[in-house]
């Protein structure tokens, strides 16, 4: 009984000890908005983005990826704002926009969202860079509203099935994910941010606390898991194909997250796309090497 007693005790100071709260969002806000003109009712959402350059210029909507926040597009919106109006969001589940009240985080309703977003905004053509789940969001918002495209930057973007994943399957999700909810030490999401960097310098203290706090933004970890609950892929060619916006690929050939070998699939399925590969980058391009790729980027929305 005293072993039992002793082992309670542990398992209850263990769990004290790691466990990590959600920040509060008065905070966060006072640190990563700018004020009240950064949040935007739409589609049922307090969407928090923001809105940079020239009114009357062409205009780019930048969505992140998985576990991001639109911080990781600052350098390439201090790059574009000159020249174009710079448009960039937390998808909904992310950073300052958080949960979304409908629990539904499947892309169909995030094109919802961004095709809403453009309304509100009055804009009627956009290009859209995605990268990675953003990425994914993108192709199939350009496949199915070609009216509303410009043109199309994918950034190592999803889509296509990994070994060991099957199209139309929903996905199961492990307790060690769903424990995320509770328990996130700033550590362990060190380790799994590693490996979308092929430069380890280039994540900072800085940049690891601004990925740590998005991610125990209100709600948003179990935003997160709700997201993989519901992302179910289907097979991606028939919809790429139908994509007419100029399209360009941004791949960093030492990304370890999804491999550039990834964009062979890409340039077979979708007519006209071509590659800008990047030697020696990971998987976050516009944070290991925002001026080359970011020019890239440019010219191609340019020519």
């Amino acid at each position: 009984m005293i072993a039992l007693l002793a082992l309670i005790v542990v398992v209850v100071v263990a769990a004290a000890w790691l466990w990590t709260p959600d920040l509060k969002r008065a905070d966060l806000e006072a640190r990563y908005a700018s004020g009240p003109a950064d949040f935007i009712e739409v589609a049922g959402l307090r969407l928090h983005m923001q809105d940079k350059g020239p009114r009357d210029a062409a205009v780019v909507i930048l969505l992140h990826g998985f576990g991001g926040s639109l911080q990781t597009w600052d350098d390439w919106t201090k790059l574009f704002e000159p020249t174009l109006r710079v448009i960039s969001l937390d998808l909904p589940g992310a950073g300052l926009t958080g949960a979304d009240p409908s629990g539904d985080y499947t892309d169909a309703r995030g094109m919802v969202v961004l095709l809403a977003l453009m309304d509100t905004l009055g804009i009627k053509r956009a290009s859209l860079v995605g990268h990675s789940m953003g990425g994914r969001l993108a192709w199939q918002f350009a496949a199915a509203h070609p009216d509303r495209m410009s043109k199309l930057v994918l950034v190592s973007p999803d889509g296509f099935a990994s070994p060991g994943f099957e199209y139309g399957k929903t996905p199961e999700v492990g307790l060690s994910l769903k424990a995320m909810k509770y328990v996130l030490p700033k550590s362990l999401l060190k380790t799994s941010l590693a490996p979308a960097y092929a430069n380890p310098e280039v994540m900072t203290p800085e940049l690891l606390t601004r990925y740590y706090e998005m991610m125990i933004a209100p709600d948003v970890r179990s935003a997160m898991i709700a997201r993989l609950e519901q992302s179910v892929l289907q097979d991606p060619v028939p919809i790429l194909s139908r994509i007419t916006a100029p399209t360009l690929l941004v791949w960093g050939d030492r990304d370890a997250m999804i491999p550039i070998a990834n964009a062979d699939d890409y340039l077979k399925a979708i007519p006209g796309a071509r590659l800008a590969r990047f030697p020696g980058v990971g998987h976050l391009p516009q944070e290991e090497a925002a001026h080359p790729s970011g020019q890239a980027i440019l010219q191609f929305l340019a020519s």
